[in-house]
This record gives structure tokens, sequence and C-alpha cells, in this order.
């Protein structure tokens, strides 16, 4: 059964309240309507389309990143708890892929998940000591690579931080990283 105008963009800004990276084509399927409608569903509520929600959700989070400047990070960090665990996303366009087969460069992967290790840590120093990486799964053109990180363990000198990386809900690469943090003593002393 197909909502009334109202009662759907009702529904869309409750959809979005929940999950504020939900894309215009899952609202489209959840609702039955097109994409157009969806955009312009959000246009009327004054909802930004999802790259500027993420944006947005974005600066933010830097606010609590010390160890990395906002524009350093490879990705968009939309949930960080400092020495715990961060997420962030990122959107493969032209520019992360080779052209012949529009398959996303290794490195760009890479780099989202070490640059997310070291947002995660609270320190003014952090440097990659070691990582162990795997790619499960080819990511495309236009796929949005969600990075999620933990950390599993923390000693005096490191970080060890496990990363999983999805495209939808599907894993498409792994690692675990090393991660060198200085204190703010040894920063002064």
């Amino acid at each position: 059964m197909k909502l009334k105008k109202q009662e759907r963009r009702e529904a869309i800004k409750k959809e979005i309240e929940k999950n504020p990276f939900i894309t215009d084509l899952d609202l489209s399927i959840l609702f039955s309507v097109s994409i157009q409608t969806i955009r312009l569903d959000r246009t009327y509520l004054n909802i930004p389309e999802l790259r500027k929600r993420i944006k947005s959700v974005a600066r933010k989070n830097h606010e609590s990143i010390r160890s990395i400047d906002g524009s350093e990070i490879i990705g968009d960090v939309i949930n960080v708890e400092p020495d715990h665990q961060a997420i962030s996303l990122i959107n493969i366009d032209e520019d992360s892929v080779f052209t012949r087969n529009e398959i996303a460069r290794g490195h760009v992967l890479f780099a989202q998940a070490n640059s997310l290790c070291v947002a995660l840590i609270h320190k003014p120093v952090v440097l990659t000591k070691e990582s162990n990486v795997t790619f499960l799964k080819q990511v495309k053109l236009n796929d949005t690579v969600r990075a999620e990180a933990k950390a599993v363990e923390i000693t005096d000198k490191y970080f060890m931080i496990k990363v999983c990386s999805y495209v939808k809900d599907t894993l498409v690469f792994k690692g675990t990283f090393k991660m060198y943090y200085t204190s703010e003593d040894e920063q002064n002393g």
C-alpha cells in the first residue's frame, strides 16, 4: 500500500533520523516510489543529500580527533569513540579506480583503514608500525565502503586495531594494524 504524499514525507523524515546514511535508492525501494520523488520530498523537507549529511557528521567528529587533521583523513569519519572504536565512509569515485575495469585501487581501501586507525587514537603522535591486511572482494566504482575500526589491545606504546570494511553488508577488506603512539610527556620532554 502506497502512502499519501504527506504521510510518505513524514515517514522519510523518520527513516533519515533513524539512519542519516540511508541512500535515496534505499528510500525509493522502501517507499515504492522513484528516486526523483525521494529527492523532491527531501528538498521539500529541507533534508540535504546523503553526501552533505555525511560531511556534516564528519565535521562534528573532527573536533574529537587529536592525532590527525580532519583534511588528512581518507574517507569521512562518521563516528569516533577515542581510543576505542571509529567508523568512516568513503565513496569510490573515478579517481579511486582503475580506468580499464572500474575496480577500486587497493591503496584507497588501505588508506581509509590506516587513517581511521590514526584518528581513533587520542594521542598527539600516532604512526603505523605494522599492518596485516587482506582484500576479500572487489570494490567497484560508485560503491560506498564503510570501515569499522576497533582497538583490541592497548599497551603503553602500541594499539592493536582490527579494521573490517564493508560494501553494504559484504566484507571486502580486513586488517590488523599495530599503531605506535607518543604521550604528551614524551612530546614535551
